[in-house]
């Protein structure tokens, strides 16, 4: 039977979508069967299926591959009929009969309680405490504090929890959200004194609260003029409301809000927009009203001054828009995935996620998903918090990265780049890149640039020493060092960061080249290589080298295998290593299957421990039934991990190959050989590529095999 939380609340406003995509995120980490449950929802429209867009938001982001009609019970109205008609049982029963069907084919499931809004149903949290009983979930209550006293939240806390015990529920933890941050600590203590189960206090978030430009726009009907996809999901802030002259107008303007102005003053629109592309301040966008909007012209400069930001208009006045937009708070929807985010990393700063886990008692799988592969990179990242230098600071995948490793509190991060030209591009995209606040509990951002650091000195002096032999001076070197690769490359090296990562817009060599000159190789390793983790539906593989040598030798192939085979280990992959070739065993000759039957032979002397089995074609390598027939016996064949390819043209083309034909995640490629870590992007690199390349560098210089030894020359 699956393991089954029932999240609810007791009231309105608790904010409890968070709390959801937070358990949720826990689930989906130990089992690869996730489900979600609603048992009641609202419909659209009288007599039509209900849909909610949390539920849709978990189904999407966790792949959750159960039809959307399968994982509601029924309509509040439909409720409401069926308990008037035949009483409470008879809609606890079939609301029981909706949920067993998503329970029989999911390994934990997720319930999501009444939203207590128009629902009709006397004495609500009773009615939530007997359906978690009926499906033997544990409960987790969640109560909203915004706009409440400490001492008021305590007491509802205590009262929710003696409520559900009395109603002989099994209660994880209580949980006490949007309380005010100043309040956290003392709520915090006295909960935790006054309770027998953990209480997590988690403060009010802005940002989660603040609707997007799209969600006002689908509030208020208004239509689109201008403005793109990530336009649309900025934050609203605030709102000004323009009716002074322009230079009054633009005094008040503030970041992050939404300009609404009658549609005949272009002077505010040009203005507004204007502003906001000097990034003094950056708008949300612009609301016009009255039904109007700027003459053809206007529109055409107002596209060139700030391309992507939302300009929308709508039939009404501006008293009675304002009405409309004043009432309106932020939703966790598919359509928002940065506000999941967010909620995410509130979720993991505030709550003691290993001590909830482990409340929740759900086993964990033995297949691995890439999705459980990828949520153990982040929380081994997060766990031992380190500092990585991203050198692309105005690159926009760079930023949005950025923000997700931020608000998920994964590293510490410093992006490189003309100070205002990051922030502004940040700005731009609505993406909020915090102050750097030293001693701070969560990770921090700082923005250098190189050519203003007081580090250019140092560092160019640094450069001259280590790069002597090629004629290098400290004059030249001032030049160099400017290049944000190199930069960060030497905050690498000086301990400054831990790690960096590059190569959404350099190249490889861009990237590689200076940690060649002033990392080196690490004291174990004659090469620098590469691996990929190839995210295959129920297992995870690693693919070496697929993108730094070309052509390696006997004894380089060997170092390779060995690297790759430490690599895996350390991040939870067992090795098993194949080192690949067109024939298996002693099936075939020839100077290729040679280089591979010597660099086999050259692991097992260098390395004892670990199992390999080479010259081995890759049917062999990764089917137990093939290699029944061509290795019996063979303690790697049909069972390896760890995949060696003879060259960079057949490692390059597989992984390729794997990837777009098996639909498997490719993470990588993953430097190893350095001294310290640093890695290269694909330049088609998506924004979770980035943020899995940084946790496994962020990982990769937890090891202090990283910090060790002398450079080789």
């Amino acid at each position: 039977m699956a393991r089954s939380v029932y999240v609810t609340g007791i009231d309105r406003g608790d904010g409890r979508q968070a709390v959801e995509l937070g358990v949720m995120e826990l689930l989906t980490r130990q089992v690869d069967r996730v489900g979600v449950f609603r048992p009641l929802v609202h419909a659209a429209a009288p007599g039509e299926p209900g849909s909610d867009h949390v539920v849709e938001l978990l189904r999407g982001r966790y792949r959750i591959d159960l039809p959307s009609s399968e994982l509601y019970g029924l309509t509040y109205e439909e409720a409401a009929a069926l308990q008037a008609a035949q009483g409470q049982d008879e809609l606890v029963s079939a609301l029981l009969d909706r949920f067993r069907a998503v329970e029989r084919r999911c390994q934990a499931v997720l319930v999501l309680g009444t939203d207590f809004a128009d629902t009709n149903i006397p004495d609500e949290l009773a009615f939530n405490a007997r359906l978690a009983n009926e499906f033997g979930a544990a409960v987790l209550p969640v109560l909203g504090g915004q706009g409440k006293e400490p001492e008021a939240v305590i007491a509802e806390v205590r009262n929710a929890h003696r409520a559900f015990t009395d109603l002989g529920c099994e209660t994880l933890a209580m949980i006490a959200n949007r309380v005010a941050p100043g309040a956290k600590q003392r709520i915090q203590r006295a909960l935790t004194e006054k309770l027998p189960i953990p209480a997590y206090v988690i403060p009010e978030e802005p940002a989660l609260a603040a609707p997007t430009v799209a969600q006002l726009v689908e509030a208020t009907g208004a239509e689109v003029l201008l403005g793109d996809a990530a336009g649309l999901a900025r934050d609203v802030r605030g709102f000004v409301f323009g009716g002074a002259m322009l230079p009054t107008f633009l005094d008040a303007l503030t970041e992050g809000a939404l300009v609404v102005t009658p549609g005949d003053r272009a002077d505010l629109v040009i203005g507004s927009l204007a502003a906001h592309a000097a990034g003094a301040p950056p708008i949300a966008g612009v609301l016009l009203t009255l039904g109007q909007h700027p003459g053809p012209n206007v529109m055409a400069l107002a596209a060139r001054l700030a391309p992507g930001t939302p300009v929308a208009f709508v039939p009404e006045g501006s008293w009675p828009t304002a009405a409309t937009l004043t009432h309106l708070e932020g939703k966790l929807t598919a359509a928002s995935p940065r506000k999941a985010e967010i909620a995410l990393g509130l979720f993991e700063l505030h709550v003691d996620t290993v001590e909830l886990t482990n409340r929740i008692e759900v086993g964990r799988s033995e297949r691995v998903t890439p999705m459980m592969f990828e949520h153990e990179l982040l929380e081994r990242a997060r766990a031992g918090r380190r500092h990585v230098v991203l050198p692309e600071g105005t690159e926009e995948r760079v930023l949005r990265a950025a923000e997700i490793l931020l608000r998920r509190n994964i590293c510490d991060l410093t992006l490189l780049g003309d100070v205002d030209a990051v922030r502004r591009k940040a700005a731009s995209l609505g993406i909020d890149l915090p102050q750097e606040a030293p001693g701070a509990d969560r990770a921090q951002v700082r923005i250098v640039d190189p050519t203003t650091s007081p580090l250019r000195r140092q560092f160019a002096e640094l450069y001259a020493r280590l790069r002597a032999h090629k004629g290098m001076t400290v004059e030249l070197a001032l030049d160099v060092v400017t290049d944000v690769s190199y930069f960060g490359t030497l905050m690498v090296q000086e301990g400054i960061a831990d790690g960096m990562v590059s190569g959404a817009v350099h190249s490889t060599a861009a990237t590689i080249r200076p940690a060649f000159e002033v990392i080196k190789t690490s004291p174990d390793a004659s090469i620098v290589s590469s691996v990929f983790f190839m995210c295959l539906a129920d297992r995870v593989l690693v693919y070496g080298d697929c993108a730094v040598n070309p052509d390696p030798d006997a004894q380089q192939l060997a170092d390779i295998a060995i690297q790759s085979a430490a690599t895996a280990a350390q991040f939870g992959v067992e090795p098993r290593v194949a080192m690949l070739s067109y024939s298996t065993g002693t099936s075939g000759s020839g100077a290729d299957v040679d280089k591979v039957r010597k660099a086999t032979e050259l692991v097992r002397e260098l390395r004892p421990d670990i199992l390999v089995e080479g010259p081995i074609q890759y049917d062999a390598a990764v089917d137990a039934h093939v290699a029944a027939t061509k290795l019996p016996g063979s303690p790697v064949a049909g069972r390896a991990t760890v995949l060696i390819f003879p060259d960079l043209n057949t490692g390059n083309n597989t992984y390729k190959a794997v990837q777009r034909s098996a639909g498997a995640v490719a993470v990588g490629p993953v430097l190893q050989g350095l001294r310290k870590p640093v890695n290269d992007l694909s330049r088609g690199a998506l924004v979770e590529d980035i943020v899995n390349t940084v946790a496994i560098t962020a990982i990769q210089s937890q090891d202090d095999r990283n910090h060790e030894g002398e450079p080789k020359a």
